[in-house]
């Protein structure tokens, strides 16, 4: 803590939030303090729950006067432990569920902060419109720490990341000034780009407390199809050839290998085999387009021709939406399907796409030597080079000893990420969780760079202390 929560300074905290804008029973904490993993638990004197910008500044003010730091958290969906206060004050965004605006002409919308990206997708949809980030956690993820953490998701193929489909923001500075640059331009060349600067900043420069974002038009032709490939290597030769055959109408593009497909039916309800081959890896392969029948025929073309080059060996498109969703249900469902395996290593890393075979190949042999016996789940988004490389326990070994593994294998895997230049974190931030590390594999000018950013606008490092530089 960066000072003092005495009592007279929570009745302070308690006045500037009103009757309805705080708690402090334990049951209304327990989930807010527990990472959903229960990886993390953290402890907190108040979870403060303002309903309004001009409150998150009020409660901010108050804070950095009395140098009392803060945990902003939103859904509390995140993955590396960003959003776990250890004693700091909890100020969560869930009250700030306003759709403010959705304009067709300008094709953007403005939503508060605690708009969850479920919410944010149907507000869209009520104006023939699309907002194309799409995430498994979509029903509880909100948009505030979407931005927070520069989200990315399965589109991002075709749309970028949230750092591409934001527009403006509005944030609570450390400071508790309200900086509204919820601006509407495509184009605005006059300094600085704030936004991006606190996009991707895990709370540590402000609180977000709405976002102006990008809306699409909504689509007349989606087919969607799950592709049976030999290896990581079929699927980078395919992956180049759907660009060439779909261009800009491909969506997205997955890489799911056995293991994944095998977990998901065994322990997911109503989980089947997408393909009755059973295939040693798959390719989840999205195609869109503005007119009807467009995105049917690109796809019928790319299998005809991956099947041509041997690039694919068995395939199955999905006639329907239900079918559609059914298949996007044994992605979404990787992580979910892991639980009842045991403890599993996660690393959410980014390489060149050109290295993602070599990259699954050798961290694949480098552990399987390490840890005799280990279980690699890879899967993610082959379109964008992130692969989440996730590492099981031996089948029915001793799941205490296959988690007191977990430090030295990340070491295992972020040491290829880092020679290949990749990113040890590439779309859930670094949190508690890889602070440390990051630091230490950074470039020295470029961490100061960070720190001096950082005590430029939060001299009192109130703002998430624990995370990042």
């Amino acid at each position: 803590m960066t000072g003092p929560v005495t009592p007279e300074f929570l009745d302070r905290l308690k006045a500037a939030l009103g009757a309805d804008g705080w708690s402090d029973d334990p049951a209304r904490l327990e989930p807010k303090l527990v990472e959903w993993r229960r990886r993390w638990t953290g402890s907190t004197p108040l979870l403060a729950l303002p309903g309004s910008t001009e409150v998150v500044a009020a409660v901010v003010r108050l804070c950095a006067a009395a140098g009392v730091a803060i945990t902003p958290q939103g859904g509390n969906t995140g993955l590396v432990g960003g959003q776990i206060p250890q004693g700091e004050i909890l100020l969560s965004t869930e009250r700030l569920r306003a759709v403010r605006d959705v304009n067709g002409l300008d094709d953007v919308m403005v939503v508060e902060a605690g708009v969850t990206l479920a919410a944010a997708h149907e507000a869209a949809l009520a104006a023939d419109r699309r907002f194309p980030l799409n995430l498994a956690s979509e029903g509880s993820a909100t948009i505030g720490g979407l931005v927070s953490t520069n989200a990315g998701g399965t589109a991002v193929l075709r749309y970028g990341n949230m750092r591409d489909l934001v527009l403006g923001l509005e944030v609570v500075l450390p400071s508790g000034a309200v900086w509204n640059g919820l601006k509407r331009l495509r184009k605005d060349n006059t300094g600085y780009d704030l936004k991006q600067l606190l996009i991707g900043a895990e709370g540590t420069l402000g609180v977000v407390t709405a976002a102006a974002v990008k809306l699409f038009p909504v689509l007349a032709s989606r087919a969607t199809a799950f592709v049976g490939i030999v290896d990581p290597r079929a699927a980078a030769q395919l992956l180049i050839l759907a660009k060439a055959v779909a261009g800009g109408d491909l969506e997205a593009f997955e890489l799911i290998g056995r293991l994944g497909i095998d977990l998901a039916v065994r322990h997911l309800p109503a989980m089947r085999e997408p393909l009755a081959t059973r295939p040693p890896w798959y390719a989840l392969v999205e195609i869109a387009n503005s007119r009807a029948g467009a995105a049917e025929a690109a796809m019928e073309g790319l299998l005809t021709r991956g099947l041509e080059q041997g690039l694919i060996t068995d395939a199955a498109i999905a006639q329907n939406g239900a079918q559609a969703r059914a298949f996007w249900a044994v992605r979404e469902g990787q992580s979910a399907a892991q639980v009842p395996e045991g403890p599993a290593w996660k690393h959410d890393v980014s390489v060149p796409l050109s290295s993602v075979p070599a990259f699954i190949d050798a961290a694949s042999r480098d552990l399987a030597a390490r840890f005799p016996g280990v279980r690699i789940d890879a899967f993610g988004h082959m379109g964008d080079g992130n692969i989440h490389f996730d590492v099981l326990g031996p089948e029915g070994g001793d799941p205490s000893h296959h988690a007191a593994g977990r430090d030295e294998g990340a070491r295992v895997v972020h040491d290829l990420v880092t020679a290949m230049a990749g990113s040890i974190s590439a779309e859930h931030g670094l949190g508690t969780m890889k602070t440390t590390e990051a630091a230490a594999r950074k470039a020295p000018v470029e961490i100061a760079a960070m720190r001096a950013i950082r005590a430029a606008l939060d001299p009192g490092r109130i703002m998430n202390p624990r995370v990042l530089f």
